[in-house]
C-alpha cells in the first residue's frame, strides 16, 4: 500500500484515498499495540482502521458488524466482506493488510475489489 512514512508505535491520521478522491479519515495499526488492540473497545468508528501485515481478523467482543477488505502490498483489494460479530476469517494468503470499517461503509464508499487504495497522512491533502 502507498502510504508516507507512519511511526510504527502507534495508530496514526491520514486519509484513505482511491483515484485522488478522498473515500475516509484512516487510522494506521503498524505497531503490535495498535495491532493487539484494533477495533476492541469501541462502539463504532469515523472512517477506517488498517492493520498492517494481517491476514486474518477477528470481531469477538466488538461492539458492532465490520466491512473488511484484504489487501495486497501495492494497496489494491483482493478481498472484501461483511464480519458479523463474534466470528473470525480465514487467512487471505496473499493478503498485507487489512482494511476495516463499520458494516455499510464499503457500500457508501463504493469500493470493491480491484480498486487500489492509498493513505495519505493528514498533513497532505489529496
Amino acid at each position: 500500500m502507498k502510504r508516507s512514512s507512519f511511526s510504527p508505535d502507534r495508530p496514526t491520521k491520514g486519509w484513505l484515498v482511491r483515484d485522488d478522491r478522498v473515500l475516509a479519515s484512516v487510522e494506521v495499526a503498524v505497531g503490535r499495540v495498535a495491532k493487539t488492540w484494533g477495533l476492541l473497545g469501541r462502539d463504532h468508528i469515523d472512517g477506517a482502521l488498517v492493520i498492517e501485515g494481517c491476514r486474518s481478523v477477528h470481531s469477538f467482543s466488538m461492539g458492532f458488524e465490520l466491512d473488511v477488505a484484504f489487501l495486497d502490498g501495492d494497496g489494491t483489494v483482493i478481498r472484501t466482506l461483511r464480519l458479523r460479530r463474534n466470528r473470525i476469517t480465514l487467512p487471505v494468503w496473499q493478503a498485507r493488510s487489512v482494511l476495516e470499517a463499520e458494516a455499510g461503509a464499503f457500500g457508501h464508499w463504493e469500493l470493491k475489489v480491484g480498486d487500489v487504495l492509498e493513505i495519505r497522512p493528514v498533513d497532505e491533502h489529496p
